[in-house]
């Protein structure tokens, strides 16, 4: 093997050592459809790292990747050092996607018991009854759950291995506020216990929230990448809020102004340069009032990186 070659096997080993996911140079296509393009990401262990993205951004065929339910057309994936498709590799993961292919005439206690059967050392089923607070509820027909606590089934089943590595995929959907928040501690508690989390949320409070860091990406891209307070230092952009006669249409011409929402007789204005909008807000209507300028949010962020991406700009 020439000595390049050899550094290059060296660098990509060590890296896998500490990352629970890697991403090197990764294209996938689908026919002449591009899903990601050379894609370099890496996932280290013991952090909750969200996966953000419009529709259409690669988030799916990204986690399809690195679950081996996918193979890169290009470029190399590792999921705990390894090929996402061995066998051992699988059970040491969790998964909780958007739908289980579950039987609907089984009860939630003989459908976790089977899942746990799957699994070498998997987790008592009162832990597990535990976590999703699915207590009450063991010997319901799964078919006959709520769509919120098939939610909560899918998390049990998702732990049952009590992997390494687990991930979460629009996993709050069908929440309400109380299941929503109980969900996030148990995921919290999880990584801190040294595990990894990789979670797609279009849920952006929900990433705010739990993610040590956040990756955007745009038509197959990474646009950004970092912490919440990172990213929304990244797209320099803020809110200006007010009462203005001016309409939704005039608002948006003017300067920086991409995206504008109206409450009543409020208008709430995201800018990339807050000064310049509020300026020509108070030149062409005398009548404004009640004007607050803030800092963007995870929200504004988002929408700002992925408006820039949609528009081929750097």
């Amino acid at each position: 093997m020439p000595a390049a070659n050899r550094t290059g096997q060296a660098v990509l080993t060590a890296v896998n050592a500490v990352n629970a996911v890697t991403f090197c140079r990764v294209t996938k296509t689908y026919g002449k459809t591009l899903a990601l393009s050379n894609v370099d990401l890496s996932i280290a262990y013991g952090c909750i790292t969200a996966i953000l993205g419009q529709n259409g951004a690669g988030k799916t065929t990204a986690i399809g990747l690195m679950l081996g339910m996918l193979k890169c057309t290009d470029g190399t994936v590792k999921l705990l050092g390894q090929d996402p498709t061995r066998a051992v590799n699988r059970q040491r993961i969790g998964a909780m996607l958007q739908h289980i292919g579950a039987p609907a005439t089984l009860r939630v206690c003989e459908l976790i018991a089977l899942w746990s059967s799957y699994y070498p050392t998997p987790l008592p089923l009162g832990r597990l009854i535990e976590m999703a607070d699915l207590a009450g509820l063991e010997r319901a027909y799964f078919g006959k759950l709520s769509g919120g606590q098939r939610r909560r089934v899918a998390f049990a089943l998702a732990m049952c291995g009590n992997p390494d590595v687990l991930f979460l995929d629009e996993p709050s959907v069908g929440l309400d506020v109380e299941a929503r928040r109980s969900f996030w501690q148990q995921v919290r508690a999880f990584a801190q216990s040294g595990r990894t989390v990789v979670l797609t949320t279009h849920h952006l409070e929900e990433a705010d929230a739990l993610a040590d860091r956040i990756v955007v990406l745009g038509r197959g891209n990474i646009i950004a990448e970092g912490s919440a307070a990172e990213i929304k230092a990244r797209a320099h952009t803020r809110v200006v809020r007010c009462q203005s006669r001016l309409t939704i249409d005039q608002v948006r011409a003017l300067p920086g102004v991409f995206d504008v929402k109206q409450t009543g007789r409020r208008l709430e204005i995201t800018s990339h340069q807050a000064e310049s909008t509020v300026r020509e807000l108070l030149r062409r209507d005398e009548t404004l009032q009640d004007l607050e300028v803030t800092n963007r949010g995870l929200e504004a962020a988002f929408i700002a990186l992925t408006h820039a991406s949609t528009k081929g700009a750097t």
